[in-house]
């Protein structure tokens, strides 16, 4: 496949004004999942706030991350570990404190599922506190409770010429030491220096050995603007901003027309469909599955024909050495499970219905067979497929007629 990664931002790109994943996305991205590619999250929430999302999508299921804090963490949510972080200097605190309280506006930071800020009344931090469903904690002096090293501190306005003016003087003034950039109109961000989703990407993609043009992402913001040009391909929302939309290669729909849908059906499903299928990885994660645990093994697919092998041994075998029916039926709904899974739209989902097998000869222990799957009907609502089960001397086993439903995700 071109793509290995399909890289996220959250909000205004993959969650609608509502702060929902549509259904046509929804059925998009597990489709693009179950083909073998891996979504990364990017956003500038903190961890605690992306990880409901992350388990709506299922990314621990498909080895997918998240990238929060705008590229302070990334956390592999398959292993269930932080992969790489990035902090600001505790002794930095007293001074970012000191230049929001010259200029008589409020400070935030984040400790796991709090916000910590000298002003908890704030309109934009109660915002924040509630998209992210964390705990406010309001402190007198910020300098003095924040005694950890934060992943960011965020000063608050609504006038946007004071936080560009604070921004101009701080990025001098913190150059190579922190980052300052505004995330919102009203928040001006203070990061590790040299942390953008940018940045951080590239450090993911070197540790999982991927080429940037096996990546695809897709923001709607100007933070996203780093990640979208290391991208190989990087494609702006339809909402996004005039400066993200120059320095892209494409752009879809809006965030309310479904546009990362749009995207990952005409970009990736249909590229998925007309190339080889990533087997390696679908075996790799099907192992501790029922196929995994009869030693199940694609070894081909496309939009025709599946083959896989199936050693016969102590897990596959009668008590007598020979090979059990019930394992080579389940070998033949494995073969026709997934190239129902190629054939069907991005909001369908694949139900074995019916499954009639003859069985003309044996095989022994010792040997390995070969499933060879054929669709012979390719319907609305259902696919029907031959499967036919070898020894390795090509000698006809079992003859297996499959029936899948195809049926619309709710």
């Amino acid at each position: 496949m071109k793509y290995k990664l399909l890289v996220l931002d959250i909000d205004g790109t993959l969650l609608n004004e509502a702060k929902e994943i549509t259904k046509r996305t929804m059925s998009a991205l597990t489709k693009v999942q179950q083909m073998g590619i891996r979504i990364v999250l990017a956003s500038g929430r903190p961890t605690y706030g992306v990880m409901p999302i992350a388990e709506k999508l299922e990314l621990s299921k498909y080895g997918g991350y998240v990238m929060s804090y705008n590229g302070g963490q990334i956390f592999d949510l398959q292993a269930n570990k932080l992969m790489f972080e990035k902090r600001i200097d505790p002794q930095m605190i007293p001074n970012l404190t000191h230049r929001a309280v010259k200029n008589g506006l409020p400070i935030f930071t984040y400790q796991k599922n709090k916000i910590i800020t000298t002003t908890p009344q704030n309109e934009h931090i109660i915002a924040e506190a509630e998209l992210n469903n964390m705990e406010i904690v309001g402190v007198d002096k910020f300098d003095e409770y924040v005694d950890f090293s934060p992943c960011k501190c965020v000063i608050v306005s609504d006038d946007e010429q004071q936080l560009a003016a604070i921004e101009k003087r701080e990025r001098l003034r913190l150059a190579g030491v922190l980052d300052v950039f505004p995330s919102e109109t009203y928040f001006l961000e203070f990061v590790p220096g040299f942390i953008n989703k940018g940045n951080t990407l590239g450090v993911l993609i070197d540790k999982l050995k991927v080429n940037p043009d096996e990546v695809i992402a897709i923001g709607d913001g100007v933070c996203d603007i780093p990640m979208l040009q290391l991208a190989g391909t990087g494609i702006a929302m339809g909402n996004a901003e005039q400066a993200v939309k120059r320095c892209t290669d494409l752009t879809t729909h809006s965030n309310e027309e479904d546009g990362v849908a749009v995207v990952v059906e005409e970009m990736i499903i249909e590229e998925i469909r007309s190339a080889k299928i990533p087997l390696d990885e679908l075996n790799a994660r099907a192992k501790h599955a029922l196929m995994g645990n009869l030693g199940i093994q694609y070894t081909y697919a496309d939009q025709e024909r599946v083959e896989a092998t199936m050693p016969v041994d102590v897990r596959t075998r009668q008590p007598f050495g020979i090979l059990h029916g019930g394992a080579t039926l389940a070998l033949a709904e494995t073969v026709a499970g997934l190239g129902s899974m190629i054939l069907c739209q991005p909001d369908e989902v694949v139900v074995g219905m019916q499954v009639s097998g003859n069985h003309m000869s044996s095989a022994y222990e010792g040997d390995t067979v070969r499933a060879v799957g054929t669709v012979i009907h390719k319907g609305r609502s259902s696919h029907v497929w031959d499967v036919n089960i070898y020894t390795s001397t090509d000698k006809l086993v079992s003859s297996v007629r499959v029936v899948n439903s195809v049926l619309k995700k709710r």
